[in-house]
């Protein structure tokens, strides 16, 4: 880390004119040491902030653990500890990364250290991981940041966020090389959207899907031997318990034929065993992984999901369909999928099964603000999908469950959608083709190559989106997005803090 720094400082000199450096050139910098930077313990072993050396800035690049690797890397007790330390300051669900954001704030705050500056992955600006730079705008300022810039290191490639931050004594303020009037928390400038509140009409709506831990997966030959098994105990059907699966590229791509068992929310183990085919499989090739996890739960309830989402299924009794989006995807694509399909954990689920609802999400309205609201993923740098931060803060045209059926409006963004889907399925499915000639079908190569009648029948219906919105044709994306903040406030000033109506199903939704 010190040569890093000299090699720094000596390219900096050079690049700015000062040929002339002292010797030697390597000089000692004892404000760099080998240490936890965040966690220390005091002689009675109570969890304490270690000592930071004095220094005017700081500068440095944390190491990137994702919240959900956390205990499974520190351990839980090192987690817990952490967490009560910073409680109050870094939210529970945040990234490793924060904690020396915080700190550093902190020194800030204090008049220890002048400025800092701090690498990140990119997810530093959304979710409970912007908490923290929110609370740096609240003390201080960010002047500098580049919101996503890809780093590459032995053949590990992600993509990072650098942020430069002071007391707000800084009045030049630069965004991805630009000057810029203002840097919100979210990393952009201008219009600031981390204002807008989750509504209280759109929550038990979007939910993630199930998240399987195990290998619980069928190929189609498995799923049919099983399907076609009558052997059970008490004339059980398998149909109940092997069900057809999909994730994100199921729906970007072709269907793999994918099935998954399923034993529901929380089936117990004697009626579980009742499925004698399937709980066999379970047996065979999920048991021994769960017997190594570190949660009890697992261990214990090796046949269950560790996630089967009860309060999704609860929202998907009353319909034959639900609406379903891959999170990660570089095109926002929505499709309709039966409630019996298991959907995985890298889907989001909506609980609504019409086509003006899809419609309106199908639409460069919503397209616009999901993006706008979102994180990057990935090497592709492709747009993640949150229940909370694109879905749930959306002001639709009117709230959910509160449409006017018959008003022509609602009637005219259906028909746009239901046009659009068809559309779609026609050429996805092209009679004649060759297997070869439909594998290469796929949503994802029909929105890259967007043909003239794909373009027109998302035009109609951007067209009837803004006309139930009220809104002219030819609005501005700054427009747009001005005009939904402003009803997302409207309605959250009206329906009181929405945020105070916390659903279980989305603790997990920024990862």
């Amino acid at each position: 880390a010190q040569v890093t720094v000299w090699i720094g400082y000596i390219q900096w000199h050079k690049d700015n004119g000062f040929a002339e450096l002292k010797e030697p050139i390597l000089q000692p910098l004892d404000t760099i040491k080998r240490m936890d930077a965040i966690l220390a313990f005091d002689e009675t072993g109570k969890p304490v902030e270690p000592a930071w050396p004095e220094a005017d800035v700081i500068i440095g690049n944390p190491p990137f653990l994702g919240d959900k690797k956390m205990r499974a890397e520190l351990g839980d007790k090192y987690v817990e500890d952490l967490r009560k330390l910073f409680e109050g300051r870094v939210p529970g669900g945040a990234d490793l990364v924060t904690y020396w954001f915080e700190r550093a704030r902190e020194f800030i705050e204090r008049g220890k250290v002048k400025r800092v500056g701090l690498l990140a992955t990119q997810s530093v600006r959304a979710g409970a991981n912007r908490k923290v730079l929110e609370r740096i705008k609240q003390s201080g300022n960010i002047f500098m940041a580049w919101r996503d810039r890809p780093w590459v290191l032995e053949g590990a490639q992600v993509r990072v966020s650098m942020v430069g931050f002071d007391a707000g004594i800084e009045t030049d303020y630069i965004l991805d090389d630009k000057p810029v009037v203002v840097i919100n928390s979210d990393l952009t400038t201008s219009l600031d959207l981390t204002t807008a509140s989750r509504l209280r009409e759109n929550m038990s709506l979007a939910f993630i899907g199930t998240q399987k831990t195990g290998s619980f997966e069928l190929d189609s030959d498995q799923a049919t031997a099983m399907l076609s098994t009558t052997n059970n105990s008490y004339g059980r059907s398998n149909e109940d318990v092997v069900r057809r699966w999909v994730n994100g590229s199921d729906i970007t791509n072709r269907p793999k034929g994918m099935w998954i068992i399923f034993f529901g929310e929380n089936m117990s183990f004697d009626e579980a065993k009742l499925y004698e085919e399937p709980f066999r499989y379970v047996e065979q090739h999920v048991k021994p992984e769960r017997l190594k996890s570190r949660q009890k739960r697992l261990r214990e309830c090796y046949w269950l999901f560790e996630k089967p989402r009860p309060a999704m299924w609860r929202a998907a009794e009353r319909l034959h369909r639900f609406i379903i989006t891959p999170r990660v995807a570089r095109h926002r694509i929505f499709v309709f999928l039966e409630t019996t399909t298991i959907p995985d954990t890298r889907t989001v689920v909506i609980m609504r099964s019409d086509e003006y609802f899809l419609g309106i999400l199908h639409s460069y309205v919503h397209e616009l603000w999901a993006l706008s609201t979102s994180s990057r993923h990935g090497v592709g740098n492709d747009p993640t999908y949150n229940a909370q931060s694109c879905f749930e803060t959306f002001p639709f045209p009117w709230p959910p469950g509160q449409e006017p059926l018959d008003d022509p409006r609602v009637t005219a963004i259906s028909e746009a959608a239901q046009r659009l889907v068809a559309q779609r399925d026609t050429w996805l499915n092209e009679p004649g083709l060759s297997e070869a000639e439909l594998k290469q079908r796929t949503l994802t190569k029909l929105y890259n190559q967007r043909p003239p009648w794909l373009d027109q029948a998302h035009k109609e219906l951007d067209q009837a989106v803004c006309d139930a919105y009220g809104w002219p044709h030819d609005l501005s994306d700054e427009a747009i997005l001005t005009q939904l903040l402003a009803l997302n406030l409207a309605r959250a000033a009206k329906q009181g803090d929405a945020a105070a109506a916390a659903v279980e199903t989305h603790t997990d939704d920024e990862e």
